[in-house]
């Protein structure tokens, strides 16, 4: 099946993060029409898998609850949501976009009552989570997912699972009949806010993310804190669920480094300190953090967030690019070893738990943009006259913490409506 939608005086907005929200608000505010695609079940992106963010180390509910509202009452967007586009072909002021809509199974009649998945018994790695977790096969992505429609996991379909989730919904809003939907569209302009994703640790041999269970992520920490999240809000260690009380932070795991991502992903810095409060909140005097750094790239008002963990007395830095990590199997915990380059004295450091400052990896796609689209080596989209009407939008225009992030897809959106304007100029 196939549907054509938009003209050429619509703003297209890939990818429903926190960018592509705010991308799509501000040129729908301004009286564009907006169509605004989301790969996922629902929008929200990495924002809504955060337990605090920057600068004021908000709960990040608060932030979305707003986006939200202000997209339920916008008739300026059309969202949808498990769209991928496959083909962007045409010029500034005239894109004809080729998307994929993947079935939901799951129709507008529903209430998120939550029936469906009590009904089913399979169960999967919850994405949402980062694998720490499981979900059902019939789910809601997270408490906060907008819409708030559940999905069956493809994986059930033609499952006994499958139709027990049907016999269960009161309101005949499952549908295991639905189709993959090839949709096109015609738009002046195009918005790719796609944002990131965390770089494969086990990508990083030396410090054995795929064979020690208490070396996690700084993704999976976010994950750990939040109270709806796979432990209850409470740091553990994974490999027996005990309480670490001494923890260590290692910067640029996976940035900076030829090897891996070249660029600087900015946010590590601030995400290792702001973790290191969520050490101290959690046990006080009790627990001792750990960073390991080449240099804290703290800018802006961070660098007096990061004077005030300087002062916490149970926080300590190492300026280190810790050269490997091995298992003490007695214990469970993790010996680092390197060498202190302000001493350049030799180190083998033991630690309950070890987090990795986890580099940001774009998620600019290839094969979908016009030949010619300037996109740098790092895989973020370049603000360059050689991409007519196509603009990134945060993390696909560099690697940003979200308040920065905000500020360059409103800036984008402001590009995408001049765009759109001097179409409708040269058409009348």
């Amino acid at each position: 099946m196939s549907e054509a939608i938009a003209t050429n005086q619509t703003i297209l907005v890939v990818g429903g993060g926190i960018s592509g929200l705010t991308a799509a608000l501000e040129a729908a505010e301004c009286g564009k029409q907006v169509v605004l695609l989301e790969k996922s079940p629902s929008v929200g992106g990495r924002v809504g898998q955060l337990y605090k963010y920057f600068p004021k180390l908000c709960i990040p509910t608060c932030g979305l609850e707003i986006q939200y509202r202000r997209l339920k009452a916008n008739r300026n967007i059309r969202l949808i949501s498990m769209a991928e586009v496959t083909d962007i072909k045409g010029e500034e002021g005239n894109y004809n976009i080729s998307v994929k809509v993947a079935p939901r199974y799951v129709n507008e009649n529903c209430t998120a009552c939550g029936e469906c998945g009590d009904a089913v018994e399979a169960e999967f790695d919850d994405e949402h989570n980062f694998g720490l977790g499981k979900r059902k096969g019939a789910y809601l992505t997270s408490r906060m997912a907008y819409p708030q429609r559940y999905v069956l996991d493809p994986r059930i379909i033609g499952t006994d699972d499958a139709q027990k989730a049907k016999d269960a919904c009161k309101y005949n809003a499952v549908d295991l009949e639905m189709q993959e939907q090839d949709m096109e569209l015609n738009v002046g302009s195009v918005i790719w806010a796609t944002g990131w994703k965390p770089y494969d640790a086990a990508k990083i041999q030396p410090y054995g993310y795929d064979r020690f269970d208490n070396v996690i992520t700084n993704v999976e920490m976010e994950r750990m804190m939040d109270p709806f999240g796979p432990t209850g809000g409470r740091i553990q260690r994974p490999s027996d669920g005990k309480e670490p009380k001494n923890i260590a932070f290692i910067q640029c795991a996976g940035s900076r480094d030829h090897n891996h991502l070249k660029h600087c992903s900015r946010i590590c810095c601030m995400a290792s300190l702001k973790q290191t409060t969520y050490v101290r909140e959690q046990f006080g005097d009790e627990a001792k953090s750990t960073i390991y750094y080449i240099d804290i790239r703290a800018i802006d008002r961070i660098d007096d967030f990061y004077q005030k963990v300087k002062e916490d007395e149970n926080v300590s830095f190492v300026k280190s690019k810790v050269a490997n990590i091995v298992d003490n199997k007695d214990s469970g915990n993790l010996i680092l070893n390197g060498v202190d380059t302000e001493g350049y004295n030799r180190y083998a450091n033991e630690h309950d738990l070890v987090v990795l400052a986890i580099g940001m990896e774009s998620n600019v796609p290839a094969g979908v943009f016009p030949e010619g689209t300037a996109i740098n080596e790092h895989n973020f989209i370049d603000f360059d006259p050689a991409n007519g009407g196509i603009f990134g939008a945060g993390c696909s225009s560099d690697a940003l913490d979200v308040n920065r992030a905000t500020q360059n897809a409103t800036a984008a959106a402001l590009r995408a409506i001049q765009v759109v304007n001097r179409v409708a100029g040269q058409e009348g």
